[in-house]
């Protein structure tokens, strides 16, 4: 699926970053989300590498990425070391400046990114998710229903690594399903990818440390962001899918409280926008970023 692209790796710290690259042009970081890698970009991928030089990562315990074992307070997962990987990843691919679009975790890489490294940050696009802070301190049943698996996930080790790792078929299909709002959006090629890559102990525990990160460390960060009044000074488009929970978040308004200048809109679809419905995606990447 990503044939035409260079494939390398990049060393963050002693951990490796995988990534693939194409294409000519203004640099465009795309980062894929849970429970994915860089594949979930495979539509599109390819339409932006004829305006833009993409680099796509797998993130730090994703893919054929490094996956070290968490440390007591999940920091080695938080968004902020994940964000400092790719722009040092960059950095080494000789752009010091460049356009990020993220996907649900990805976009919470993304958007730490544009408040820690804002030199670097030229635009940012999120797709599919509202702050994490807002997330939690939103939490109602109807939420906690939906987004269950924030809450499992954060359990301690190993109680959601042995259950999952038990039925990790059940459990992709669980995540593929529920979340999506369109019929045959994911290809043969790229199920069998996901699984390949989320299947071992090592990653299962690594996407578990990503979200207690995301319950402590991240959450602080958050906190310590509009505590502090500090804003994404880049431009952001907010992309979501109508047909999921994002939707029903305020996301617009929501964003506004992170970032000075918002736009977006909604897509026919649920979480998985680029796959879902890629030509839409694609049209509006594209005319965001050019």
């Amino acid at each position: 699926m990503f044939d035409d692209f260079t494939r390398g790796t990049f060393d963050s710290d002693g951990v490796d970053i995988a990534y693939w690259t194409a294409g000519s042009g203004p640099p465009l970081l795309l980062i894929h989300g849970y429970p994915q890698t860089h594949v979930m970009w495979h539509k599109i991928a390819p339409a932006l590498a004829e305006r833009f030089t993409v680099v796509a990562p797998d993130l730090r315990g994703y893919g054929d990425s490094g996956k070290p074992a968490g440390t007591a307070d999940h920091a080695n997962y938080s968004k902020r070391v994940m964000a400092a990987d790719l722009v040092a990843l960059m950095a080494s691919l000789g752009h010091a400046a460049f356009d990020v679009a993220g996907h649900d975790r990805g976009a919470r890489v993304a958007y730490r990114m544009a408040l820690d490294h804002g030199h670097a940050v030229t635009r940012l696009a999120v797709l599919d998710i509202v702050p994490t802070k807002a997330v939690y301190d939103g939490t109602d049943r109807a939420l906690a229903t939906g987004y269950f698996h924030w809450f499992m996930l954060i359990q301690r080790s190993p109680i959601p690594e042995n259950l999952i790792g038990g039925a990790v078929d059940t459990w992709l299909d669980m995540a593929f399903g529920n979340w999506t709002g369109s019929e045959g959006a994911f290809t043969p090629e790229a199920r069998a990818e996901y699984r390949r890559c989320f299947g071992s102990p090592q990653a299962i525990h690594a996407s578990c440390e990503d979200y207690r990160a995301g319950a402590t460390v991240d959450y602080a960060a958050d906190a310590a962001t509009i505590a502090a009044g500090d804003k994404i000074a880049a431009p952001v488009l907010v992309l979501w899918g109508d047909r999921g929970r994002v939707a029903a978040m305020a996301p617009l308004a929501t964003w506004r409280q992170y970032a000075v200048d918002v736009r977006g809109h909604g897509l026919d679809c649920g979480h998985f926008l680029p796959e879902e419905r890629p030509a839409e995606t694609l049209a509006a990447l594209s005319e965001f970023f050019d």
